[in-house]
């Protein structure tokens, strides 16, 4: 897959794309940048949805939903962690198991 484009290019090819003359396509201004006529047009709806302009989920949404399930694997992780140590205490303490003193 090949490697994301930069932020400040995205947001460059976008304003250029709107700030368009009569004639000149969106097709054409994404072969000049050297970007996929398709890709143009994701870039647009989402400066659409940063903007404010449509609905969606902005980057900054994006980015917070990740670090928020990370978050939630990692405190399941812990807790099916101690749920193990638990078991494993509690047997240990049951009488006749753990202790093999005569």
């Amino acid at each position: 897959m090949p490697a994301p484009y930069p932020q400040e290019f995205r947001d460059d090819v976008v304003r250029v794309a709107r700030s368009r003359e009569d004639g000149v396509t969106i097709a054409q201004i994404a072969k000049d940048f050297g970007v996929h006529e398709m890709t143009l047009h994701k870039w647009m709806r989402q400066a659409d949805v940063e903007a404010g302009v449509r609905h969606g989920t902005t980057r900054e949404d994006a980015a917070e939903t990740r670090d928020l399930k990370r978050r939630v694997r990692l405190l399941e992780q812990e807790n099916e962690v101690l749920r193990r140590a638990a078991a494993y205490l509690s047997q240990a303490n049951l009488p006749g198991k753990g202790s093999t003193r005569s």
